[in-house]
């Protein structure tokens, strides 16, 4: 007998924090997306009426490494990965990945972001910039789920690649991609102070 793995969903994972100034780098983002948080009028009344609890620039900014140095910065860091993501996937590509939108997320304790996917786009991803104890991690969907029917649970000893969810717990500096169609959530964040990332999606 043998299995053979077939329509294999494929995550990224790198770090930034192994790059030289990542603790410098990382600070100077913190403080962008705070800052962000307090200036951004538009964003948080968009928070407002979308229930977000905490702050997010997905509503109301989509300039930010025009706007900020640290965004620029970040981004050519995410396009590096971007491609190199791309590559593994053997992508059959006539030019490399585009970033089309990047967003702050300052996630606040007890805060959560429902499974949602990122239509319009062929990857997306988060680097993650503060993950206090407790943070939330970033629970995976098999995409297979809605079609599985009265296929059983799966037993202790199952891989991580048979589970029907994966949460992946991020660290400082931890960069996570995957194709956009993959669904995906933030459950409830337990820590006792913000989680902040920035999340993106390449084109």
């Amino acid at each position: 007998m043998s299995l053979r793995p077939l329509f294999v969903t494929q995550v990224y994972q790198a770090t930034l924090a192994e790059g030289r100034g990542f603790a410098e780098f990382n600070a100077q983002l913190i403080d962008a997306c705070r800052m962000l948080a307090e200036e951004d009028e538009g964003g948080r009344r968009w928070c407002r009426a979308n229930g977000y609890r905490g702050y997010t620039s997905y509503g109301s900014l989509n300039d930010l490494p025009q706007r900020l140095p640290e965004f620029a910065e970040l981004k050519r860091h995410l396009d590096r990965h971007a491609l190199a993501y791309a590559k593994a996937l053997n992508f059959d590509l006539a030019r490399k990945p585009r970033l089309d939108n990047l967003w702050v997320n300052i996630l606040k304790p007890g805060g959560g972001h429902t499974g949602h996917i990122h239509p319009h786009a062929f990857l997306s991803g988060t680097v993650y910039v503060e993950t206090p104890p407790g943070a939330s991690a970033l629970k995976l969907e098999d995409p297979r789920l809605p079609m599985m029917m009265a296929r059983p649970s799966v037993n202790d000893e199952a891989s991580e690649a048979e589970r029907p969810f994966v949460y992946l717990k991020p660290q400082p500096g931890t960069v996570l991609m995957w194709e956009s169609w993959l669904r995906h959530e933030v459950p409830v964040n337990a820590a006792r102070s913000d989680r902040i990332s920035v999340s993106f999606n390449y084109a």
